[in-house]
């Protein structure tokens, strides 16, 4: 098993456990294999959800660059639900996982 593989793996068993849903494994491996290189780096695979500059840059690199969504203030409002949802004692929180959980609250399946 590869080391993508691994991690895929692990970010299925988060949302499950954090968010208590069962995981499209292949839409998350699609999320996984779009963040490149930075899932290996311990640093660029999470994100913090108390910065305000990192969910800043979420906002406009994934969900206006990648996802091609219009600023408004309801994709801050949906960054929000997933980093509540996905527990503010959690401190390790995995962009994959996050990626992957906006593209569900979203509805933008279909980029991927």
């Amino acid at each position: 098993m590869s080391k993508r593989d691994e991690l895929i793996e692990k970010y299925a068993a988060d949302i499950k456990d954090k968010f208590d849903v069962k995981p499209d494994v292949d839409l998350l491996t699609k999320v996984t294999i779009g963040l490149g290189p930075s899932i290996y780096n311990l640093d660029a695979s999470k994100v913090s959800g108390g910065d305000e500059k990192e969910l800043e840059t979420v906002k406009k690199n994934y969900l206006i660059k990648k996802l091609g969504m219009i600023d408004s203030p309801k994709l801050m409002d949906g960054i929000k639900t997933v980093m509540d949802k996905y527990g503010s004692a959690n401190r390790n929180k995995h962009r994959a996982v996050v990626y992957y959980m906006l593209c569900k609250h979203f509805k933008k399946e279909s980029v991927y």
